[in-house]
């Protein structure tokens, strides 16, 4: 089987796996964080940049398998790994749209909060505190959704890239397809041409013999009527 980056296809797929377990946990332990005054720590932000970095990560796996089996030669292999590597992109495209309606839910948790704690005048204290907590948190949430962005546009180019590798090699396929077919082609005609040529030798010495044939029965053909 194909290999990239010195990982076969099926190390990648375990690879893959693991990490979709991994980042299903982290997502059941962000939404027990929300609902859970330990929130106010900072630990769901730190849970979903790993998240996100993870099925970044996944993503990117899947852009390496989805090149591979490509080159599978036999139709059925080829067939089941493409349902795999579909399967587990799925499944990371749908994390990371629970990973997204999670930070929604917080930023209208924590807009609440601000809300609430400047209807009721406490600029001081506690209130202040928490309203320092939360907009540390919302800076880290909004940092881990850029990087995930840079992270998803990184791997979109890598995509398009491996794309066009494997377009521009099966033109180089056709265009050696095409001179060996030239290649033939003026094999054949050279072959002619010799042929045509060895004839042509051959038409002149019979025409010159002809002509000394004809020319040497003229001349004894007078003297002989002399």
């Amino acid at each position: 089987m194909a290999v990239e980056g010195g990982k076969t296809l099926s190390e990648l797929y375990q690879s893959s796996r693991r990490l979709l377990l991994k980042a299903r946990d982290g997502l059941e332990r962000i939404e027990h964080l929300q609902f859970s005054s330990s929130a106010l720590t900072g630990d769901s932000s730190e849970l979903s940049i790993a998240v996100r970095r993870d099925i970044s990560h996944i993503q990117t796996l899947c852009s390496d398998m989805d090149a591979l089996w490509r080159s599978i030669s036999t139709k059925p292999q080829r067939d089941l790994w493409k349902r795999k590597v579909e399967q587990i992109s799925e499944e990371a495209e749908s994390f990371r749209e629970s990973l997204d309606r999670s930070f929604q839910r917080q930023q209208k948790r924590m807009q609440e909060v601000q809300e609430r704690a400047e209807l009721l005048g406490r600029v001081n204290g506690e209130s202040s505190h928490v309203l320092r907590i939360f907009d540390d948190e919302a800076q880290a949430m909004q940092s881990a959704r850029n990087s995930s962005r840079m992270l998803e546009e990184a791997t979109a180019t890598g995509t398009a890239i491996l794309a066009k590798y494997s377009e521009q090699r099966d033109r180089l396929k056709g265009a050696q397809r095409k001179a060996l077919d030239v290649l033939n082609t003026l094999g054949l005609s050279g072959s002619v041409l010799r042929v045509i040529e060895r004839r042509n030798r051959v038409d002149q010495r019979i025409k010159y013999a002809g002509m000394i044939l004809t020319f040497v029965v003229v001349i004894a053909f007078l003297r002989w009527t002399r």
